[in-house]
């Protein structure tokens, strides 16, 4: 009874506060809601995934900045994987020197701010040459002060369609292989190559009928003083991703340090037994099981990773907090502007969580 007493006591406070709050908003002209997203934003955003002028919505904006901060987060994580396993592994070299210099290179990184560090490199970025004396470390990509210019693929609408039909036959494939496991059991390694094999195959043929030389890449080219063509990266995307992965690599090779940490020593010495090599030990018996221990703690560094990306502001790029700042000066509805972003980066984190402990949850002993 008590605690029902004091849960409509808070609910009683919360209103009161709520109802005060919009009165004083009213006398100042402000109408609290969200009507205002069907407005006309009336600024530009300077990167984006989908078509967008200045006189779409605020709506459209908020959805520009939430398409480019999923964007910097996935490719941010997956590349933040790869780096910081490679890490992870180099850190228990048994050379002293990769060792030491990974050691070194953790220790920098986590305990130096994010923000600074993205004050650096977008700095670094920003001092490179111009389009003319451009770095060039592949052929067709070039590197300069205006972002990172790489071939792009150019695709017409059967392309796509014909990608879409690739990628939803894998995850068919993959899916029903789940479903036989959890209904019949583990399946023979050899039953599913042989499936994914034959979806592949299946869908590559469409792809290629349905492509027709509808795909080519268009590489960047130099001319005058600029380059042009192929796909651009910002300084300032270059910058975040940079950044955010340079960190969270740090964070995620002390993760796979620790996991392969964990499998006990006898797992060495078995597989040294049966001649495996220490390559192939790491790599068939010592990562798989490492792999149930790390992935909480994954969990964890993507979605930090995800949070970490709204620093975004602070060098130009415009994610949703950048987009929804704003559109928060522009308009006054700043409680509306604080409660979308939380709504948004709950959803993300809710998701990528439930995502990988489902994945956990597989890999746990005893599926």
């Amino acid at each position: 009874m008590s605690q029902l007493a004091v849960l409509l006591g808070v609910f009683a406070l919360f209103s009161v506060l709520g109802a005060n709050t919009v009165d004083n908003l009213g006398r100042l002209g402000i109408t609290v809601g969200f009507g205002y997203l069907d407005h006309p934003a009336n600024f530009e955003i300077g990167e984006s995934l989908v078509a967008y002028t200045s006189g779409d919505s605020y709506a459209r904006a908020l959805g520009v900045g939430i398409l480019n901060t999923a964007l910097v987060s996935i490719i941010g994580c997956l590349l933040a994987t790869l780096l910081g396993v490679a890490l992870g592994i180099g850190r228990l070299s048994a050379n002293l020197l990769i060792s030491r210099a990974v050691q070194l290179y953790v220790e920098v990184i986590r305990n130096t701010p994010l923000l600074l560090q993205l004050f650096f490199w977008s700095a670094t970025i920003h001092a490179l040459p111009g389009p003319r004396q451009a770095f060039e470390p592949l052929t067709g990509v070039f590197l300069t002060n205006r972002g990172l210019y790489m071939p792009a693929l150019a695709m017409d609408g059967a392309a796509v369609f014909s990608l879409l039909l690739l990628g939803g036959g894998a995850l068919a494939g993959v899916v029903r292989i789940l479903v036989h496991e959890r209904r019949h059991g583990p399946m023979e390694r050899a039953a599913k190559t042989a499936l994914l094999g034959a979806v592949a195959v299946l869908l590559l043929g469409v792809l290629a009928l349905c492509l027709g030389g509808a795909v080519s890449v268009e590489p960047p080219r130099l001319g005058g003083f600029n380059i042009t063509g192929g796909w651009v990266l910002s300084p300032e995307f270059l910058a975040l991703l940079v950044g955010l992965v340079i960190n969270a690599s740090a964070v995620i090779c002390e993760i796979v340090r620790s996991g392969i940490e964990a499998v006990p020593e006898g797992q060495w010495e078995a597989a040294r037994s049966l001649g495996l090599t220490r390559g192939r030990t790491l790599r068939l018996v010592v990562l798989p099981q490492a792999l149930r221990v790390v992935i909480p703690l994954m969990t964890s560094s993507y979605l930090s990773l995800t949070k970490n990306s709204s620093l975004a502001v602070a060098i130009g790029f415009p994610d949703l907090v950048s987009v929804v700042n704003t559109s928060a000066n522009q308009t006054g509805h700043v409680f509306e502007a604080i409660a979308l972003m939380m709504a948004v980066y709950l959803t993300i984190s809710l998701t990528v969580s439930a995502a990988l402990n489902f994945y956990n949850h597989r890999l746990s002993l005893g599926r």
